[in-house]
């Protein structure tokens, strides 16, 4: 391998390890505080690149076309889809079947993501979907001679890291994230200490669903979207939270670049290889250590 493919597998680890994080960042959160796997979470992946996608085009329809304007688009692309799905999920479901058995809990939230998924062509079609004219405004940047777009050298790892620098100091430093924090550790001790359960929880699972939406809508510019996209991205999501430790935040981005870079290098190493690497990974770690690599059989910690 020569400096350049090798700089190259870096920058697309990178880059995906970015997206990967955002997804697996909002799954590992709504269980380390709620304790519910939401398989759900892929079809909020698929709607928020849906709807990125939907409002780039009416934006560059009506002459909103400045690289601002299509960056906020993104963003807000992702809100909408976390404020709206997020609370009516929350409401309509989890409350119901967030002290049942864990069995239940998966295949509801199951049934949803297939619902979902059917909801998704019934207003979009199969036809893919894309956004790329951010990138192409962006422009690229070279380094040792490799050229790649800003777009995926900074803008997707740069928002993965601001959200995981973020969340951090909501978490420890905001008088709702102290609360969550407690709801985390014991949730009847936080109730009987005053913590509005159900707000928390609200405000948890929507935090979660914005996350899972903003992964979506920064893909959408440098992928098209096709009908089981979300499917795919909730594997891979899953298979970073199991590697890293259920409810580990810091985990999973460390396990994100992991599972990225090695995917990206397999691309141009091992191509038959590709698709298999994060699983593979997964495999190797679970079982060295079958609660993850940064969690512990004791606790559960955000």
């Amino acid at each position: 391998m020569n400096v350049d493919t090798l700089l190259l597998g870096v920058a697309d680890g990178i880059s995906y390890a970015g997206l990967l994080f955002l997804v697996s960042l909002g799954l590992t959160l709504i269980f380390g505080v709620l304790g519910v796997l939401n398989i759900t979470h892929g079809s909020l992946y698929a709607l928020g690149g849906y709807t990125a996608a939907s409002l780039t085009a009416f934006a560059m329809r009506h002459a909103l076309d400045s690289t601002p304007v299509l960056f906020v688009v993104l963003v807000l692309a992702a809100m909408v889809v976390g404020v709206v799905m997020g609370l009516l999920l929350d409401v309509l479901l989890l409350r119901y079947f967030q002290k049942r058995d864990p069995v239940i809990q998966l295949l509801v939230t199951f049934a949803v993501f297939v619902i979902f998924e059917d909801v998704q062509k019934l207003v979009w079609g199969t036809s893919p979907y894309s956004a790329g004219e951010i990138v192409s405004r962006l422009g690229t940047v070279e380094i040792f001679d490799v050229t790649y777009t800003v777009y995926q050298m900074m803008v997707i790892p740069g928002i993965a890291l601001a959200s995981y620098l973020g969340l951090n100091f909501f978490l420890k430093k905001t008088l709702w994230g102290k609360q969550t924090v407690a709801l985390t550790h014991h949730r009847e001790v936080a109730t009987a200490m005053g913590v509005n359960v159900k707000k928390i929880g609200a405000l948890v699972f929507v935090l979660g669903a914005m996350l899972g939406a903003l992964g979506g809508a920064l893909a959408v510019p440098v992928s098209s979207l096709t009908p089981g996209m979300g499917a795919e991205m909730i594997v891979l999501s899953f298979t970073v939270v199991a590697t890293a430790g259920l409810g580990q935040i810091t985990g999973a981005l460390i396990t994100s670049l992991m599972i990225g870079l090695a995917r990206s290098m397999a691309v141009y190493l091992l191509p038959e290889f590709d698709v298999a690497m994060p699983y593979i990974i997964m495999l190797l770690v679970l079982l060295i250590r079958p609660n993850g690599l940064f969690s512990v059989a004791q606790s559960r910690r955000i």
